[in-house]
């Protein structure tokens, strides 16, 4: 008996062990999902950062773990379907998926509601807002309801828009809102306000974000704080960045390991100085604390403990702005006649004036309040006379110079620390080639501390993901290294790896961010309905032969070999004349330029069957080299000889008795564009061509007596390089009187008109 009980509490104490390690295997791992929107080709008004935004934080959320869908440029009509196959997406991913949703363009609010502009918005009214564009609400609130496990939701888009340019103006920037439960939202500018225009190659708010998300153990709410300072600081105050969250997850885009170097503030210093009053800092590090903290009693605080300090106005600003989006947000939320006269008579000429009358009006209530009405109590005081100065507009600029605010300190590291040193500038992506596909920034390799979050199920085919500290860039098909030759300067360790994922196809295409589903069926059609698309030639050429490998390879460079440079470009070599035959005169053969019928050069002047810049020019047999005289018949002739990929066919017979002028062929390499400096140095052989064609040109010619055969006459009618002796330099001679018994000769050049 006591066997079996000693039996029994060993099978307990092991179940009690293996029981909570059971659970944890089973716990479902963590799903990411994100959708990044870019929209920078408006038909009202290019923007030029929003496209290469989004490619930035596409890229980063991929190295984070997120299954990432995107696109560029849409329209409405193409967003309404992009949120819809978003929705369907986060559906299917379940109640343990984490969502991350990022657009960029131009975003504007109307009566409370925060709207998303397509690309092809046109509003000329503030009524035209709803019909126009994207209610975000409507989306947002869609994603709450799945009960996902957090959403967050960043509008980079408080710009000064370009549209509803009327008496009755919108308020500017975006309203502020009350997320959802467990929502963060975040917008690149702070209610009321719009971001100063950037002219790229990314907006500091997209590379501030992107900086902060690669922070090994950063908590989500610290992301957007630390977004917040560096945003203000890199654009000198102009821009303040505000976000509001309800996420009730722990959440982490990437960990930190044990090998992490020591903070340079802990996590102790920090949470202290968070608890810190503002008046217990120096007036500098108050402005920071207040920042950091960016709360309206923050704010406050400030000015209560210095009022005469040079940030004391732009402080004033932030609080004027602040305070009149949370009136009217309230205002707004009651939706009442009495609500929207209690917010005249605080800001008669506020921002949000004209969306209250607009109200007043769908209410069918005057726009004057009567003698008496119930105020509505609001959760903060009405404003002091020192505030109405900067929200008595439709729109407020921080870096607006009427206000001549002072630039805000750079923060100390008890705040801010400073950005990686491979992460100050970036380089601009390539220009992406396919319709909608966003840009592929050079991806910069995260920290080796930095580690993947745990328990994350991460996506298929996520190269940035698998690769975070690597500079190579592998997945299971393709194997892209680095070239083995020294790489050229000013390439970061990003530029090599996006460089080296250009030569394999495959790596290549798993850089790029999947289009959403819609978006993947308009791009298949829009080549067939785009009217610029060229057309097919009408008669297409003979397709030229396959070329021949050439050692293992069957194009240089496509076995990791370097090429040679000529003057900087990679000098290809050129496949046989016999191996491609030249396609017809008139017609176009695939993947070659068109082959145009050329007026017949005189004799001695024929021109080679195919010439190729940087390369002697191959004879056909039976033709002559070129001439590269002085004279407009020279260049004409030198310019369509070193054309690539053109075939001229000379049709022209020479004229009885004459007998035309041979040039020996020129043996030296010509370059397609020489410098006028060196080209006596270079080219000694076409110097020296020149100069016999030009003695021959010199000499006098004999002409066969009698009468001028019909094709002789026609050639000298051709106004190209005559072949008789030019008088000497200065004034024309007259004419030599004719000789006796010689036919008069009319219609060339320095001969009198042919009688009619």
């Amino acid at each position: 008996m006591r066997m079996i009980r000693t039996c029994l509490a060993v099978l307990l104490m092991l179940g009690s062990l293996s029981i909570p390690g059971l659970a944890r295997a089973q716990a479902p791992l963590e799903k990411r999902i994100a959708l990044v929107i870019g929209n920078s080709a408006y038909q009202t008004a290019l923007l030029p950062t929003p496209a290469n935004d989004a490619g930035l934080i596409a890229q980063t959320l991929q190295a984070a773990g997120f299954d990432v869908v995107g696109a560029r440029d849409l329209d409405q009509d193409s967003l309404r379907h992009t949120f819809r196959d978003f929705l369907d997406k986060a559906t299917a991913a379940g109640p343990d998926a984490v969502v991350f949703v990022y657009l960029s363009g131009y975003g504007l609010q109307y009566e409370g509601e925060n709207y998303f502009a397509g690309i092809d918005a046109k509003m000329t009214r503030a009524t035209d807002v709803p019909v126009e564009a994207i209610r975000v609400s409507d989306f947002t609130k869609s994603l709450a309801a799945l009960q996902n496990k957090g959403t967050i939701l960043v509008l980079d888009a408080a710009r000064t828009n370009p549209f509803v340019r009327s008496d009755q103006p919108l308020a500017g920037g975006l309203s502020i809102v009350d997320p959802d439960p467990n929502v963060l939202i975040g917008f690149n500018a702070a209610p009321g306000t719009v971001a100063p225009p950037e002219a790229g190659p990314y907006g500091a708010y997209a590379h501030a974000l992107a900086e902060m998300m690669r922070v090994g153990g950063l908590a989500l709410d610290d992301v957007f704080d630390r977004t917040r300072l560096r945003v203000s600081d890199a654009t000198k105050g102009g821009e303040l960045p505000w976000n509001a969250s309800k996420f009730r997850t722990p959440f982490l885009f990437f960990d930190k390991g044990p090998d992490a170097p020591a903070q340079q503030v802990s996590a102790l210093q920090g949470s202290a100085m968070r608890a810190k009053a503002i008046r217990d800092f120096d007036a500098r590090d108050a402005y920071l604390a207040a920042l950091d903290r960016d709360t309206l009693r923050g704010y406050e605080d400030f000015l209560a403990a210095y009022p005469n300090d040079p940030m004391a106005k732009r402080v004033r600003a932030i609080v004027a702005a602040r305070r009149e989006a949370i009136t009217w947000r309230q205002t707004w939320v009651s939706d009442t006649p009495e609500a929207y006269w209690s917010y005249l008579r605080r800001y008669p000429h506020g921002p949000h004036g004209w969306d209250a009358r607009r109200r007043l009006d769908h209410f069918e209530a005057a726009l004057e309040p009567p003698a008496s009405f119930t105020v509505i109590a609001y959760d903060v005081p009405p404003p002091p006379e020192t505030e109405i100065i900067y929200v008595d507009r439709p729109v407020l600029y921080f870096d607006d110079p009427e206000f001549d605010f002072a630039p805000p300190p750079p923060p100390p590291v008890i705040f801010l620390p400073p950005p990686p040193p491979d992460f100050v500038v970036l380089a601009p992506p390539p220009a992406p080639v396919d319709l909608y596909v966003l840009p592929v920034p050079a991806f910069v390799p995260v920290a080796e501390w930095v580690r993947p979050a745990r328990d994350i199920a991460p996506p298929e085919n996520n190269v940035i993901f698998n690769n975070i500290h690597n500079t190579v860039i592998n997945n299971t098909t393709t194997i892209v290294q680095e070239p083995a030759a020294t790489p050229s300067p000013g390439l970061s360790t990003g530029a090599k790896v996006a460089g080296a994922a250009v030569v394999a196809g495959a790596a290549a295409a798993a850089l790029h961010v999947a289009l959403p589903p819609s978006v993947q069926k308009k791009a298949a059609v829009m080549p067939k309905q785009n009217p610029v698309a060229p057309a097919k030639p009408a008669a297409p050429g003979p397709v030229p032969a396959a070329v021949k490998p050439q050692d293992s390879h069957s194009l240089p460079g496509t076995n990791g070999s370097r090429l040679p440079l000529i003057n900087g470009k990679p000098a290809l070599q050129n496949p046989a004349p016999a191996q491609t035959p030249a396609p017809q005169a008139g017609t176009k053969a695939p993947g070659k330029a068109s082959t145009a019928a050329v007026k017949p050069p005189l004799p001695g002047h024929a021109l080679p069957a195919q010439a190729t810049p940087g390369s002697a020019a191959p004879l056909a047999p039976g033709k002559t080299a070129v001439s590269t005289g002085s004279g407009k018949a020279g260049k004409n002739a030198l310019r369509a000889a070193t054309r690539p990929n053109v075939t001229v066919q000379a049709s022209h017979k020479a004229a009885p008795n004459v007998q035309p002028r041979r040039v020996p062929p020129v043996a030296a390499k010509l370059n397609a564009s020489p410098r006028p400096h060196d080209q006596a140095a270079l080219h000694p052989p076409v110097q020296r061509v020149r100069q016999q064609n030009q003695a021959r040109v010199n000499a006098p010619v004999s002409r066969p007596s009698g009468a001028m055969p019909q094709a002789h006459a026609q050639m000298q009618m051709q106004p190209r390089r005559q072949v008789q002796a030019r008088p000497a330099a200065g004034r024309p001679q007259p004419h030599a009187p004719q000789k006796p018994g010689m036919k008069k000769e009319c219609g060339g050049r320095d001969q009198p008109a042919c009688p009619k």
